[in-house]
């Protein structure tokens, strides 16, 4: 069996935090609408800081959910937008653990 890259490592969990967090979104938005008992919006941020903000972002769009919220407003794009430059930064000359491919 083939050795996974690092990269090829990131890309799996990104892929899968993502989806998980894409999930979690649509489940409290249905638990929201049932007045059920709800997911933490801590719970919910740190999916997003953990890997999962594009997730994040297209369950705030797709289910119309916590898009009122500031701290979800501003603070998923923040995200999003500290994680891309992460990911330039470590993709630089100087930083080359994530490859320059």
């Amino acid at each position: 069996m083939k050795e996974l890259s690092i990269q090829q490592i990131i890309l799996v969990y990104l892929a899968v935090i993502n989806v998980a967090t894409f999930i979690t979104f649509g489940i409290d938005k249905l638990k929201a609408k049932h007045a059920k008992w709800r997911i933490r919006e801590a719970a919910l941020l740190t999916l997003a800081v953990l890997g999962g903000s594009i997730g994040a972002w297209l369950g705030m769009k797709l289910w119309n959910h916590k898009t009122m919220h500031k701290k979800f407003m501003y603070g998923i794009p923040a995200i999003i937008i500290v994680q891309l430059v992460t990911i330039g930064y470590y993709k630089s000359e100087k930083h080359s653990f994530l490859g320059n491919q």
